[in-house]
């Protein structure tokens, strides 16, 4: 894989308050492609932080997982797309009706024929059997994780996020212009932290991962820097 390549595919999730955001972002500027902005963070500080990683040349992941009734997701999208966002996260779990309802809300915020895309949690990486079972959910994670994304598929939505675990299959069942998003990758020696299913950054993009998410490994680390560069290097070597 080519370094370019590799660092487009690393997204690295900003999960703190503003100070600390910019300066990560200051630092992994010319470096990171991506940063992932989520609900801790965008709560704290709206649309406007989203405007500050753009005008540093970043692409933006707003991960806010939409779930709600269809017409106040598609509400939603729209005005999340009309952020700057490239990519955006709804909650799969909220049915056919509520995916299209996001597709439709992107659409309406297009700019020059340029739209965010949109992409449908299946299960969270921090969820396993036994969670699923106190939901009432009897299958499997990725059983679970597969009818979603069919689900998502036919109703206009880009692509998944799933743990690294289904990203060989939902590429399978998605194609090869799917996006396929897997958070839960943590690095040799990385601690999982809350996460259950997890893999190595290249097993997640040899599996069919489009792109990964890394938090803490990369902004935890004393060097977040050189964090970020070792898993371009990982994935450059690798692949």
């Amino acid at each position: 894989m080519l370094e370019t390549d590799a660092r487009d595919r690393v997204i690295v999730a900003i999960d703190c308050g503003r100070e600390r955001a910019l300066e990560l972002a200051d630092a992994l500027s010319g470096h990171a492609t991506w940063l992932k902005v989520g609900m801790t963070l965008f709560y704290a500080e709206g649309p406007a932080i989203v405007d500050e990683f753009r005008k540093r040349g970043f692409k933006v992941f707003l991960d806010l997982k939409l779930h709600d009734i269809p017409h106040q997701v598609r509400g939603a999208a729209e005005a999340a797309a009309r952020t700057g966002a490239d990519l955006l996260t709804i909650h799969g779990l909220g049915a056919g009706a509520m995916m299209a309802a996001a597709r439709e809300g992107v659409e309406a915020a297009a700019v020059d024929g340029g739209r965010a895309k949109v992409i449908a949690v299946t299960v969270l990486t921090s969820i396993d059997e036994e969670a699923l079972a106190q939901i009432g959910l009897t299958c499997s994670a990725a059983e679970e994780a597969d009818r979603l994304a069919a689900l998502a598929q036919a109703n206009g939505i880009d692509g998944v996020v799933c743990s690294p675990q289904e990203a060989a299959h939902m590429r399978e069942l998605l194609g090869e212009d799917a996006l396929v998003v897997t958070p839960g990758v943590r690095p040799v020696g990385a601690a999982l932290g809350d996460q259950s299913r997890v893999a190595t950054p290249s097993e997640a993009i040899a599996r069919g991962a489009s792109h990964i998410v890394v938090g803490r490994p990369v902004t935890g680390a004393n060097d977040p820097v050189a964090a970020f560069d070792a898993i371009v290097a990982e994935l450059v070597e690798n692949l």
